[in-house]
């Protein structure tokens, strides 16, 4: 297709980390039907179809330019290309032998390349991930997202699709709208899109084999205060990710205001146009490719989800409270056993020596063992840990914080403070832990940034 008529084409911009597929903004013709929100499906046999019959996101951002851009470097659009993701999942990979942990270790690419694994490639992560042609590489994008019909499953990726058959019979793509008229493609109002239920999908993942509930953070929601009956309440996955922009972090502790604006130049001017930079808590990623606003953006979602203060039990004894007063889930959620969130508390005499401290990464960048961190342990089935979650058959803990919760943990301070002494209590956030990347053969990967959610500090 030239250049001339792929800017006359209008297409629909899709874009999360593991794969928070999100309501649309999608604009519906008039006389295609609605789909109304599905009940999910029994698992049914997996659709395949032809990599022709998908749109080039490039195509959707001749008229969608405008969210076309808060998509492009989103961790939605570079679910594939994300370094971390992709070395970490080929390398633990390596040395397993058993069917079940295999199986597992291999069915990434469902989530994080939808479009290759629906099309026939990649349909492992043991495929040659440089290979993969372009569309599919785009990750999670606007002609997967807008062409959902139905769900088979409440995770990994139980998605119903009907696209059309390429560029030209582009067929209906499916959004929240009613009343708009796209030239390009035919249209439809769903309710699925609106609905928490779609990003749910992917954001609660199941070992293959085991059953192993390995990510759950649409349960975190749905099980949560904001999964309310009464409307007025009720805030749904979109509600904040597809709110959140620069200079709105859009947590459940922030306002939350509307975007008004249009979903292509020239469409209808609406009260909220829903956003698509789906950031989520990556701060690092973004910063790879060159994307401060979006690592930014990772960093103020950050700042708003929790709280940490401390008060002194004895004079030696210090307990230290996190609230999750921001997050719609758990804090933290998705692949929570390799999310790090850690409270680190240092102890400065009159000169500014620090003469105590915990949950300080060491000289390789690795936290110490006896560092308070909030996450999920899982075992081998034997009660042994495991780090690969390809070996995940049982959770062996769960320290994390549910939705508008707190945790409470006391700490032994030795020498006891003295007048004029400071206190720092930090909450902190990596999305990997570096012990892991320090593993990977070949170039080193981070240090990741290391983010303060937040932080209290006492002088005695």
């Amino acid at each position: 297709m030239n250049n001339k008529v792929k800017l006359q084409v209008a297409g629909t911009v899709c874009g999360l980390i593991v794969l928070c597929i999100a309501l649309a903004w999608l604009i519906p013709a008039v006389e295609a039907p609605s789909i109304e929100a599905p009940s999910v499906e029994a698992p049914s046999k997996e659709q395949a179809f032809n990599l022709e019959q998908f749109i080039d996101p490039e195509t959707c951002g001749g008229c969608h330019d405008e969210i076309m851009a808060q998509w492009q470097g989103s961790m939605h659009h570079l679910s594939h290309k994300d370094p971390v993701y992709t070395r970490v999942a080929k390398f633990y990979l390596q040395g397993l032998t058993d069917a079940g942990h295999i199986a597992e270790a291999e069915s990434c690419v469902k989530c994080h390349t939808p479009v290759g694994y629906v099309t026939g490639f990649p349909k492992k992560v043991s495929d040659e991930f440089s290979k993969v042609q372009d569309i599919p590489a785009q990750g999670i994008q606007c002609d997967y997202c807008h062409t959902a019909v139905n769900l088979s499953q409440m995770y990994n990726n139980g998605f119903m699709l009907s696209p059309g058959q390429g560029e030209d019979d582009p067929g209906i793509k499916y959004g929240p709208f009613d009343d708009a008229e796209p030239e390009f493609h035919d249209a439809a109002f769903s309710k699925l899109h609106t609905d928490s239920k779609i990003c749910g999908t992917c954001h609660n993942v199941k070992h293959v084999a085991f059953g192993t509930d390995l990510e759950t953070t649409y349960t975190e929601w749905e099980k949560g205060p904001y999964n309310s009956p009464d409307p007025e309440k009720h805030v749904s996955c979109q509600g904040c990710h597809m709110y959140q922009r620069p200079g709105v972090p859009a947590t459940g502790s922030t306002p939350r205001p509307e975007n008004p604006g249009s979903a292509t130049p020239d469409a209808k001017q609406r009260p909220h146009i829903f956003t698509h930079y789906f950031v989520g808590a990556n701060s690092g990623l973004p910063q790879m490719f060159s994307d401060q606003e979006k690592s930014d953006m990772a960093v103020a979602r950050l700042r708003h989800a929790a709280e940490i203060s401390l008060e002194m039990e004895k004079e030696h004894t210090v307990r230290v409270v996190v609230s999750n007063t921001g997050a719609g889930h758990s804090l933290p959620t998705g692949l929570t056993d390799m999310r790090q969130v850690w409270i680190e508390l240092t102890l400065a005499d009159n000169d500014g020596n620090v003469v105590f401290q915990t949950g300080v990464p060491d000289k390789n960048n690795e936290l110490p063992a006896n560092t308070v961190i909030f996450n999920t342990i899982f075992g081998d089935g034997k009660g042994n840990p495991v780090i690969n979650i390809a070996k995940a058959k049982e959770i062996l803990s769960d320290t994390r914080i549910p939705v508008g919760k707190s945790a409470a943990h006391l700490f032994e301070l030795n020498p006891t403070p003295q007048s004029g002494y400071t206190l720092t209590a930090r909450l902190l956030y990596r999305s990997m832990p570096q012990k892991i990347l320090n593993q990977l053969p070949g170039e080193p990967i981070g240090p990741l940034p290391v983010v303060e959610m937040a932080a209290v500090t006492k002088i005695f």
